[in-house]
């Protein structure tokens, strides 16, 4: 049977908060979603325009429809926006004290609007924490709720106490809003635990309270323990944070699919690279292969780590007129590839593939011909420290090359240096792209 789990809370028109990300978390973890939607939302990424509140008994009926029928593994409760909207929740919900009950008390959206009337946090804190398996406040709503506010891991402590004696069964206080990593804090009545997280530089966080929320409802639907919902959520939440879309004028949304875009970038750069180099290989491009042998690489998208980054094992050779690979392109094949697109990315996004080729002044000269933009670094000029980092001197190298072009051209190359070959990299948003100039360089260099 598939995990159900149930999701109370209001509609965002924008599609990236609300019941829109739980769906949208639900379904990317595997768990069947339903919904019972307590506020209907005027709202984009850069505020709330209005809000029109679902009448309390509409509100009932929806959660007794979805769980007298096909139940639930674990229930999430968002915007409540009202009294007569907590009251009618809290009436229902106690009628199912087997279903572990995950609590997100929305107060103000993140465009600073207000989400629930000052008025109803009484009725909060009286009718559904006393419910709550898990209550996971950000900083401003745990001050609303206890009155204390945090600056330090400390101060986080002594709020998740605070809220433990108002009734839930565990606390998690997440730290988002601090400066430095980003830490939550989770209490169950005994022991503290920490999760840390890199803090993501992105603008676009809408949705992230949400989403972490309904990340960790649908790991406890699949039967997960407390911690390892908590410690998943943070996980699951930092990826899409990092995969986030620039969506809207305001605070864009978070991508709550970036694992089955990612497998689905994975696939397609690896099929990219095999029609590259078929291409490659059926075109006499030997001569395009230096001393320590050619290499082409293509990134997934927003690259991480070298891990992110696909090229051929053993590298590409030269048989007689021919280049040749040896195997089957691969994640994480070349170190170095990989520091140069990890280089050309952080500049242009668009930048994720590479192809080094043999040094030769023909091939320069064909470059400026096809009009390419053409940059060069200096070996020598290196720093020590970088010198001594195994395949440093092509992050070093790229990094200065862009940042004194403020772009990133077309064509790097180096003249080499001490027991280093001269090379040449051709760069461009895919290996299509790349293999183009590569087979325009060497047939341009024929000519003559």
């Amino acid at each position: 049977m598939i995990p159900i789990a149930l999701t109370i809370a209001g509609s965002d028109s924008g599609g990236g908060a609300g019941i829109q990300a739980d769906l949208k978390t639900f379904a990317s973890k595997g768990v069947y979603g339903m919904s019972a939607i307590t506020a209907v939302t005027a709202q984009n990424t850069i505020g709330v325009q209005a809000v029109h509140n679902q009448p309390p008994d509409l509100v009932k009926l929806q959660i007794q429809s979805a769980l007298s029928d096909i139940g639930a593994d674990a229930i999430k409760i968002g915007m409540l926006a009202n009294k007569e909207i907590i009251t009618a929740v809290a009436e229902t919900i106690q009628h199912y004290p087997q279903i572990p009950l995950i609590v997100d008390p929305v107060m103000i959206a993140k465009s600073g609007d207000l989400l629930l009337e000052s008025n109803a946090i009484s009725s909060l804190i009286e009718q559904i924490l006393p419910l709550a398996t898990i209550i996971t406040p950000n900083l401003d709503e745990a001050t609303a709720i206890t009155g204390l506010k945090a600056s330090n891991q400390d101060e986080m402590e002594a709020i998740a106490c605070k809220l433990f004696e108002m009734g839930p069964r565990y606390v998690v206080i997440k730290g988002g809003h601090l400066d430095g990593p980003a830490l939550d804090v989770l209490y169950d009545g005994k022991n503290f635990h920490s999760f840390v997280a890199e803090r993501v530089d992105t603008r676009n966080t809408h949705g992230t309270g949400c989403t972490f929320a309904a990340a960790i409802t649908a790991e406890v639907a699949k039967g997960s323990s407390i911690i390892d919902a908590v410690d998943r959520a943070k996980s699951y939440l930092t990826n899409s944070l990092v995969h986030s879309i620039p969506l809207g004028k305001g605070h864009g949304p978070v991508h709550h699919f970036h694992h089955l875009y990612r497998n689905s970038d994975r696939i397609s750069v690896l099929e990219q690279l095999t029609s590259a180099i078929k291409r490659l290989e059926s075109s006499q491009t030997g001569d395009l292969v230096p001393e320590v042998q050619s290499n082409l690489g293509m990134s997934l998208e927003n690259p991480r780590s070298i891990s992110d980054v696909a090229a051929f094992p053993g590298r590409l050779v030269r048989v007689h007129k021919d280049l040749r690979s040896v195997s089957q392109p691969e994640f994480g094949a070349s170190s170095h590839v990989a520091r140069i697109i990890l280089t050309t990315t952080q500049k242009d996004p668009q930048k994720r593939a590479v192809m080094n080729i043999r040094y030769d002044e023909a091939f320069l000269n064909s470059c400026r011909k096809l009009g390419l933009s053409i940059a060069s670094f200096d070996r020598h000029d290196e720093p020590f420290e970088s010198q001594n980092r195994e395949g440093s001197s092509l992050e070093w190298g790229t990094a200065k090359v862009i940042q004194e072009q403020k772009f990133v051209p077309d064509i790097i190359y180096d003249q080499g240096g001490e027991g280093k070959e001269p090379m040449i990299r051709v760069i461009g948003n895919n290996p299509e792209k790349v293999t183009d100039i590569v087979l325009a360089i060497l047939e341009n260099a024929r000519r003559k």
